[in-house]
């Protein structure tokens, strides 16, 4: 199932170690604070359990979406696609 990440992390090493972490387990960065990829549910648990791991008690909110494709085929896109794959970090 599609899977959609979204985070607020003001901890700059955190922040991009949960991002490293969200393109190992293959995701694919659409904005700056926001991953998409196709998981399984098993796949799914593991990343909500491996983000709670890395975010423990700091202040950061992530929240997990799982989207079907229907939802997914009716998102709105408005102005110019973004590619982030080539930047390595963002603060």
């Amino acid at each position: 199932m599609l899977t959609l990440v979204i985070y607020d992390i003001t901890d700059d090493e955190l922040r991009n170690k949960v991002a490293d972490f969200l393109k190992l387990k293959g995701l694919k960065r659409i904005q700056k604070s926001a991953f998409l990829g196709d998981l399984t549910y098993s796949e799914r648990v593991n990343l909500e359990a491996g983000i709670r791991h890395l975010i423990k008690d700091a202040k950061a909110n992530v929240q997990i979406y799982p989207l079907t494709p229907a939802s997914y085929s009716q998102r709105i896109v408005i102005g110019v696609e973004l590619s982030y794959e080539d930047e390595e970090y963002l603060v």
